[in-house]
């Protein structure tokens, strides 16, 4: 081998070598340096207040704090919805654990119904976990002891006080307050993240018409905690704001006169004042006591009003509705005369039995024939020959332009939720449902109230009221005031101005008159006058479930309950200045004359006169009875058309003076 050869260093590109390295290093440095800076500037700086608020989130829990519902007054103050002190249990999931731990155990403790149970579960899926869950709506003084001696044993598990809604009159204003009930799944999503504090909702009535109102506004309560989560003092708070206080234009004691003049009967009536649209009472019977519902109704209550044949939970005055018979008569003259067809004066020879030209078809009368019959002598003894008449010489279009004027097909404006329209007949309907054409005969009986005919007590009373105010057809309303604060002044609603149905006075003049003599001069409600101090303006009405066959008349009375007419009266007092118009149906009452007329006069006497009607005797129990079957007459009546509806009164058979 040859002598190795030596490699000389060169310094200088060695050093140029480690400057290049070294200023990569340094850039390196500076660059980390640099990064790490805009980091603690965007921590310091940029997210200054997230991260603040979040470590004082640490420090400091909010507490929600839930306002006292508004209460709900009558005219004259007495209180029909307000709010009591309760307990209830709220558990925090986050903090409790597995509920299939600490249930078991909490239920040797207090009372857990299986709707509790099922409740909590539902709300547990749907809401965060360090949000409180309401498990028991109602602990009682017993139940509260004993778990506060156990409270160790249940770490997230906390005993609330809060106020519980009570309704003190119970049934007696159920369908008109209406009631709360526990927030469910579907409200938590209608309420948003601001109002899943809530426990309980308005879900019928007006308490949940007037829900974002009654309820407030939530508050919270800034509670200090150690790093153990313990509440060590309150640092805070943003006051809750109650809910506003509503005063209706309802009375407590007319509305339990109401009742008490129904006695054991069904039905609905509604009473307002007819020169500024107020209600003044409104009943739907059977009822209920919404004080089931607040906490949850057990399944046995609930099953046992479900079951019942009468309904007590639907609101006949709102949601119901049916044919309006002769009631309707005060309105179809005023309409005669308004649309030129015929005069106050003008009068038609009634023969017992109406009959369309070129059909073989007669409509009959209640009675016989009527004889020479004028404007005022048709309402004040309901002659049906001259409605039939007339209803056909206007024809249904006419005819049903003029009553959707008197505000039938709409709703009333009744400051309640789901207020049914009712229906007009017209071709327009019945399209809507067949396909068979519009029939003359259909005219002729949509004149005394029958067939296509859908009116509700709300309509009846808001067209009757109208008749007493000179014309004047305003919107029904429940709410007159409200006061958003204790000690704060009360604010009336505001109202829209009335509609007129009529121009001429003196058409409407003849038509109150009519409606007078109905009741002081030869007409079918004589009765409800007797020993009256003050008179009265009204009309009676029997709206048929089956017509008759062929010439033969009905007794109501005969029929199976099912079956039976329904029975009416529309009216106001006093006469010569109104300050009360009611509507009253009777449902199976028979005549309106005989059952409905009566109970009228008891509502005028109580706001009128102060007198209370009597209530009705308890109810003793009585074994059952099957309900008798219809006769071969009856079978055959209830399969006719209701082509030959007539007004319902009773057969000249069984009193001489027919009554509706």
């Amino acid at each position: 081998m040859g002598p190795r050869r030596r490699v000389l260093k060169n310094a200088a590109a060695e050093a140029d070598q480690f400057r290049r390295r070294a200023a990569l290093a340094m850039l390196g440095v500076v660059l980390a340096l640099g990064g790490l800076a805009l980091w603690y500037f965007r921590l310091q700086v940029w997210q200054h207040e997230d991260y603040a608020s979040r470590a004082e989130a640490n420090r400091v829990k909010l507490q929600p704090v839930v306002p006292g519902r508004g209460l709900v007054l009558d005219r004259e103050g007495r209180i029909l919805a307000d709010n009591v002190p309760a307990f209830r249990l709220d558990v925090t999931p986050d903090q409790a654990g597995p509920a299939d731990e600490w249930l078991p155990r909490l239920q040797r403790v207090v009372e857990l119904a299986p709707e509790d149970i099922e409740n909590y579960h539902e709300h547990r899926r749907a809401t965060r976990g360090f949000k409180p869950i309401t498990l028991k709506l109602r602990v009682d003084e017993e139940e509260a002891a004993r778990f506060a001696v156990d409270r160790w044993r249940f770490p997230g598990v906390e005993l609330v006080p809060y106020l519980n809604r009570r309704y003190p009159y119970t049934d007696l204003m159920a369908h008109v307050v209406g009631y709360v009930g526990r927030v469910d799944g579907e409200d938590l999503k209608t309420l948003g993240e601001a109002n899943a504090a809530l426990t309980h909702i308005g879900k019928t009535g007006l308490e949940r018409a007037y829900e974002e109102a009654l309820r407030g506004r939530i508050g919270y309560r800034k509670i200090e905690t150690n790093v153990d989560g313990r509440a060590m003092g309150e640092v805070g708070r943003v006051p809750a704001v109650p809910g506003a206080d509503l005063r209706l234009s309802i009375d407590a004691r007319l509305q339990q006169a109401m009742v008490h003049a129904f006695g054991e009967l069904e039905g609905s009536a509604v009473a307002v004042d007819p020169r500024t649209g107020e209600v003044l009472g409104m009943v739907s019977l059977p009822s209920y006591d919404p004080n089931l519902f607040v906490n949850g109704i057990s399944h046995t209550d609930y099953r046992a009003l479900m079951d019942n044949p009468s309904r007590p939970l639907f609101n006949r005055n709102v949601l119901g509705g049916g044919p309006p018979g002769s009631t309707i008569k005060p309105l179809v003259a005023l309409a005669g005369v308004d649309s030129g067809q015929l005069t106050p004066e003008s009068t038609v020879f009634s023969t017992g039995e109406f009959r369309i030209p070129g059909q073989a078809r007669g409509y009959r009368d209640a009675s016989r024939g009527a004889g020479l019959t004028d404007l005022r002598s048709s309402i004040s003894r309901s002659v049906n020959y001259y409605y039939y008449k007339l209803a056909y010489d206007m024809g249904i279009e006419r005819f049903a332009d003029y009553m959707q004027r008197y505000g039938f097909g709409e709703t009333t404006g009744i400051d309640l939720i789901g207020e049914n329209d009712g229906v007009v007949p017209s071709p327009d309907y019945k399209r809507s449902r067949t396909t068979e054409p519009w029939y003359p005969g259909e005219t002729v009986i949509a004149g005394i109230g029958q067939g296509y005919w859908i009116a509700t007590a709300l309509q009846l009373v808001r067209a009757t009221a109208a008749i007493a105010d000179d014309g004047r057809l305003r919107e029904l309303r429940l709410v007159s005031e409200r006061r958003d604060g204790y000690g704060q002044p009360w604010t009336p609603l505001p109202r829209p101005e009335p509609e007129l149905i009529t121009t001429n006075p003196g058409h409407l003049r003849a038509v109150q008159e009519g409606m007078e003599a109905t009741i002081h001069g030869r007409g079918t409600a004589t009765a409800m006058a007797i020993g009256a101090p003050y008179r009265m303006a009204g009309k009676t009405g029997t709206a048929q479930k089956i017509s008759r066959k062929g010439s033969a008349s009905m007794d109501p009375r005969s029929l199976p309950y099912h079956l039976r007419h329904q029975a009416l009266f529309v009216g106001y007092a006093p006469a010569d200045n109104p300050t009360i118009a009611v509507a009253v149906v009777v449902e199976h009452g028979g005549y309106g004359g005989t059952t409905a007329a009566p109970i009228a006069r008891k509502i005028f006497d109580a706001w009128l006169l102060g007198t209370m009607p009597e209530p009705p005797p308890e109810p003793e129990p009585e074994p059952d009875k099957p309900e008798p079957a219809a006769d071969a007459a009856t079978a055959a009546a209830s399969s006719a058309s209701p082509g030959g509806a007539d007004d319902g009164r009773q057969p000249p058979a069984t009193a001489r003076e027919p009554t509706r």
